[in-house]
């Protein structure tokens, strides 16, 4: 049927907005392997380091719950345009930054840059996509984006051993001038007019403080648990980890209640009533704590335990991120033909047998096996992740549909955030008073925050699983 072909500027306009979440991604990815180079420059510790990543996820985070007001309110080549502009601009800060609080300033930009395009190609995707082909399209999204996680760590690896660490965005930028930008000014087309929607401020700045405040709960709770086991005060910490958690929640309560009392709410929550959509939701949001959070533990696990060198540590995450980003299509493929339950949940089932396994070796562990176990984990986790959404957002109504993606992806770049924070604090609080790094102690004190954060991962996959399996018998009562 002609109406079910897949128009060739549809490709074209995924390639070009993904690629810019893309090279996001990669440079996140490329900065964890590189957390031990830039500690020693900047003079910081394991839990400062970490905000290089953290804040770049958190923007994204802010960014996206904008994502449905945008939608509605500007065409998509405006704000592709956007894009391209403040991921360029975070570029240039990257490459002339010299301290640290600058190197936070272009994460910061790089993060609204990429929390434009990702839902923008996902938008797309939604609303220009066969419906017999959306799960496929979807998998070809997610490829585009999850391809970043499989060679950022080898790249920042590589080009650390043989340039400087800034050479990376040198390189980036005219990636994003001469691929994306053509091809995307070439490709995207508006397919549904713009509408006459308003922001709301207040909505929108109690988000931010509700993200905000969650994952400085996590980070601050962290450094006072941290600094309690090493026997200095942690007063400030454990007072500043309170207030977060009173003003992220107290936030989140506050942007629930004035959503479902504004006329043109930030973003309408709705849809979310339905015990199975939100239970998707949940799911979403927890597995990417563990699959963003993962690149970081293995990098840091092999330089800081093992004693391999950055590109090696870049190296391990290679096969399993890699062959797991070539397979989301197939994902996307099996989920057409047989529908949500079987490709999940046993995408899902086996992608935890990597944690598991990670777990029973923990303190035994060569390059050779974090290797091999991280492949189980990202093949499972890139076969099963994509369709959550795909599934989630096939159950609400239509106009809806720009609402639920912008939910959907700040839950994803917030449970990024809260990984990245997690992992890092539980390695923190391991190493805490194990002496010098390079030291026996500190590798051994390393290998026990990583047998720790290995426990944490099996037990969020699990509650994941659990909320999926609830989910799909929901879905069976109501056929």
């Amino acid at each position: 049927m002609p109406d079910e072909r897949i128009p060739g500027k549809l490709i074209g306009a995924i390639v070009a907005v993904g690629s810019l979440a893309f090279i996001g991604i990669l440079t996140e990815t490329v900065m964890t392997v590189l957390f031990p180079q830039l500690m020693r420059e900047f003079n910081v510790d394991t839990a400062t380091v970490q905000w290089i990543t953290t804040i770049y996820l958190l923007v994204v985070a802010a960014t996206m719950p904008l994502s449905s007001y945008l939608n509605r309110r500007f065409k998509h080549r405006t704000l592709f345009l956007a894009a391209v502009s403040l991921a360029v601009l975070g570029s240039l800060i990257m490459i002339v930054g010299h301290a640290f609080p600058v190197i936070l300033t272009a994460r910061v930009i790089q993060g609204m840059g990429s929390g434009v395009a990702t839902p923008l190609m996902i938008n797309i995707i939604l609303e220009q996509s066969p419906k017999s082909k959306v799960g496929r399209l979807m998998g070809v999204g997610s490829l585009v984006i999850t391809v970043a996680p499989a060679i950022g760590p080898t790249v920042g690896g590589a080009v650390s051993s043989i340039l400087p660490w800034r050479a990376i965005f040198v390189i980036v930028i005219p990636v994003i001038l001469l691929i994306s930008l053509p091809v995307g000014l070439k490709c995207i087309e508006q397919h549904r007019p713009t509408e006459e929607a308003r922001l709301n401020p207040l909505q929108f700045v109690s988000i931010v403080l509700a993200l905000c405040g969650l994952v400085m709960f996590l980070n601050q709770a962290g450094v006072a648990v941290s600094a309690a086991v090493a026997g200095s005060s942690a007063t400030v910490s454990a007072v500043f980890a309170v207030v977060s958690l009173i003003v992220g929640l107290g936030s989140l309560l506050f942007f629930g209640w004035s959503s479902k009392r504004s006329f043109s709410p930030l973003i309408r929550l709705g849809w979310l009533r339905d015990p199975m959509v939100l239970l998707h939701l949940v799911a979403y949001m927890l597995l990417p704590i563990v699959g963003i959070g993962f690149g970081y533990v293995i990098t840091n696990v092999a330089q800081l335990s093992l004693g391999t060198s950055a590109f090696l540590a870049g190296a391990l995450v290679l096969p399993g991120a890699l062959i797991g980003a070539f397979f989301a299509p197939v994902g996307g493929m099996l989920y057409d033909r047989f529908g949500p339950v079987r490709p999940i949940l046993v995408a899902f089932f086996a992608a935890i047998c990597g944690p598991i396994l990670l777990l029973v070796f923990s303190m035994r562990l060569t390059s050779v096996m974090l290797a091999g176990f991280y492949f189980i984990f990202g093949l499972g986790y890139s076969l099963g992740f994509s369709n959550i959404m795909t599934n989630a957002l096939r159950n609400i109504a239509p106009q809806f549909m720009p609402d639920g993606n912008a939910v959907f992806n700040t839950c994803l770049q917030f449970g990024g955030a809260a990984g990245t924070a997690l992992f890092s604090t539980i390695l923190s609080v391991a190493q805490a008073g194990s002496g010098e790094e390079g030291s026996d102690a500190f590798r051994h004190a390393t290998a026990v925050g990583g047998s720790w954060t290995f426990a944490t991962m099996i037990v969020i996959v699990s509650i994941a699983i659990c909320c999926l399996i609830a989910a799909f018998r929901i879905g069976a009562k109501r056929k």
